[in-house]
Parts: structure tokens; C-alpha cells; sequence
């Protein structure tokens, strides 16, 4: 398998620098090859302009028809062409990144805003003259998988917590840009409480993440809706007989928890909770 994996943090001693040493590793020794984009030691350049495209500085830019006509053209600068061939090459991306202000550092936010462009990622028409996208497209058949550090604890992001649902957190990424552009999504790997791990729980990190990697080719996706497959009107509304009465994110995916599920997980938090008090009040 080829793996392309991103690495966006700014520091190599971290704790991000040694799981991404870590799973580099175990993809060398699981026998697949893979190549790093490492975003920070590249000082890759984070914001679009019209030397991406090779725009006349003189001409209004217009982004997506400009990168459109560049990359039908084989026009768009060096370091975005590299980034696409390494897309083109691998059958997964990691894409690894510290939760930042509820998102991703701005820098490997540009670096999706300039290698995904229009013709590449998006805007790209099937035979029937149906947009293809949401499962779609020409990144369909190459799986994506988020390695997350958080700050903050595990409980904090969970259904309940006061950080949000993680799941919600990072839609816009999963959905919104994997998905997308016809990725499949597998489920992230993350690191709660980054910033106070000691070195006995660093190495059950590791060897979870050695686990996550092994599966990386066989893992089921999350199961989002594909645009096209008829989950979604003519207005690419969800049909009102699917879910009637539900909103939400959660609507799009073809297995959403359910009220009745949510109610389940509701009492067994509060079980955990009680039986957590009970050991430590005796």
C-alpha cells in the first residue's frame, strides 16, 4: 500500500513528532511504502494567490475558475503539482495535526485550499453530467485517516462534553473535504490530554496507533451518505422519508445514532459515573 502521510506541527520533539516517527516505522516494517509531507520543515506556503495559478496580476483572480484552467493546463506552480502527484500516488492519506482553536493550523489548512483545487478535488463532472462528489470523484478508492493530538480530556469531547461531540469537531474535515472529494474516512486516531502524557501511556499510544495502521487497508469507513445515491432530492436535501423529524450533522450518515441509542449511551454514562464515585468514596 501507499501511504502519503502529512504531518503538520511545528515542533519535531513533540509528542506529534514521535507518533509520526513511530508510524512511520510500522508502515516500513508492515511493508508499505509511504512518503511524508512534513509541512512545517517544508515552510510550505499556506495562502492561495494568483502565482498559483499563473494569473495575470493585472486580471481580477476569480479562484475557482483560475485554478480550474491551471490545472487542465498543467499551469499551476511546482510545489502544489508536487503535492498532487503524491496524491495521485497513494492509496491512503494521514493526515496528522494538533486541535488548534477547534480546527486544524492554518498551515495545513492552506494546504488543502491550494492542492485541492477545482479539476482535482472538486468540479469534476461524471458522464451523465451529474457532479461528483460526496464518495465521488477522483479521489474515490483512497482512504483518509486523521492521527489527532488534544489538549483537552476524553470526556470533554464526548456527546456530552463541554468541547463538543469530536465526531462534530472534525465534520468539516471528514465530510466536508475526504468525503468530499470521494475519499473513504476512517475512523481518527486520536491522543487526549497531549500536553501530560507520561512515557508509560506514550507507549500504549504507540502501540494502538502500530494497531490502527495495520488495519489501514481493511477498516470499515464511516459510513457517510453518497450524494448520488439517492439519499438526496433534486435540491440535494436528505428525503423527508429518511430520519423524518431529524437534523443535524448527523443525518448524514447512513447508520446515525438514533434517540434510543443516545438515551442508552445517556445511562451508561451516568452508570460509569456512579460506579467511578463508588471506588473512589469506598
Amino acid at each position: 500500500m501507499n501511504v502519503l502521510w502529512i504531518f503538520a506541527h511545528p515542533e519535531q520533539r513533540s509528542l506529534s513528532g514521535a507518533l509520526r516517527d513511530e508510524g512511520l516505522r510500522a508502515l516500513r516494517e508492515a511493508g508499505h511504502e509511504y512518503r511524508l509531507s512534513d509541512l512545517y520543515a517544508m515552510r510550505w506556503n499556506p495562502v492561495v494567490d494568483g502565482a498559483d495559478f499563473r494569473q495575470d496580476a493585472d486580471e481580477r483572480l476569480i479562484v475557482g475558475a483560475a485554478s480550474r484552467r491551471a490545472h487542465d493546463a498543467g499551469m499551476l506552480s511546482e510545489d502544489i503539482r508536487a503535492e498532487q502527484e503524491k496524491i495521485a500516488w497513494a492509496d491512503a492519506l494521514v493526515v496528522q495535526f494538533p486541535l488548534w482553536w477547534y480546527g486544524m493550523p492554518a498551515i495545513l489548512k492552506g494546504w488543502f485550499d491550494r492542492v485541492f483545487v477545482k479539476g482535482f478535488a472538486y468540479g469534476v463532472i461524471g458522464p451523465d453530467g451529474r457532479t461528483l462528489r460526496y464518495g465521488d470523484g477522483k479521489l474515490a478508492g483512497k482512504r483518509a485517516m486523521v492521527v489527532l493530538t488534544a489538549g483537552a480530556p476524553e470526556a470533554t469531547m464526548g456527546p456530552r462534553g463541554v468541547n463538543g461531540e469530536l465526531g462534530d469537531l472534525l465534520f468539516p474535515l471528514h465530510h466536508g473535504t475526504f468525503w468530499y472529494s470521494g475519499m473513504s474516512v476512517l475512523p481518527p486516531y486520536v491522543v487526549y490530554g497531549a500536553d501530560r502524557v507520561p512515557p508509560e501511556v506514550y507507549e500504549i499510544h504507540a502501540a494502538e496507533l502500530r494497531k490502527r495502521l495495520a488495519a489501514l487497508p481493511t477498516e470499515e469507513p464511516i459510513p457517510f451518505r453518497r450524494q448520488n445515491g439517492g439519499d438526496y432530492d433534486e435540491r440535494l436535501v436528505l428525503r423527508p422519508d429518511l430520519l423524518p423529524g431529524r437534523t443535524g450533522l448527523s443525518v448524514h450518515y447512513a447508520q446515525p445514532r438514533t434517540p434510543a441509542a443516545e438515551d442508552a449511551q445517556d445511562t451508561q454514562d451516568t452508570q460509569d459515573t456512579q460506579d467511578t464515585q463508588t471506588a473512589v468514596n469506598g
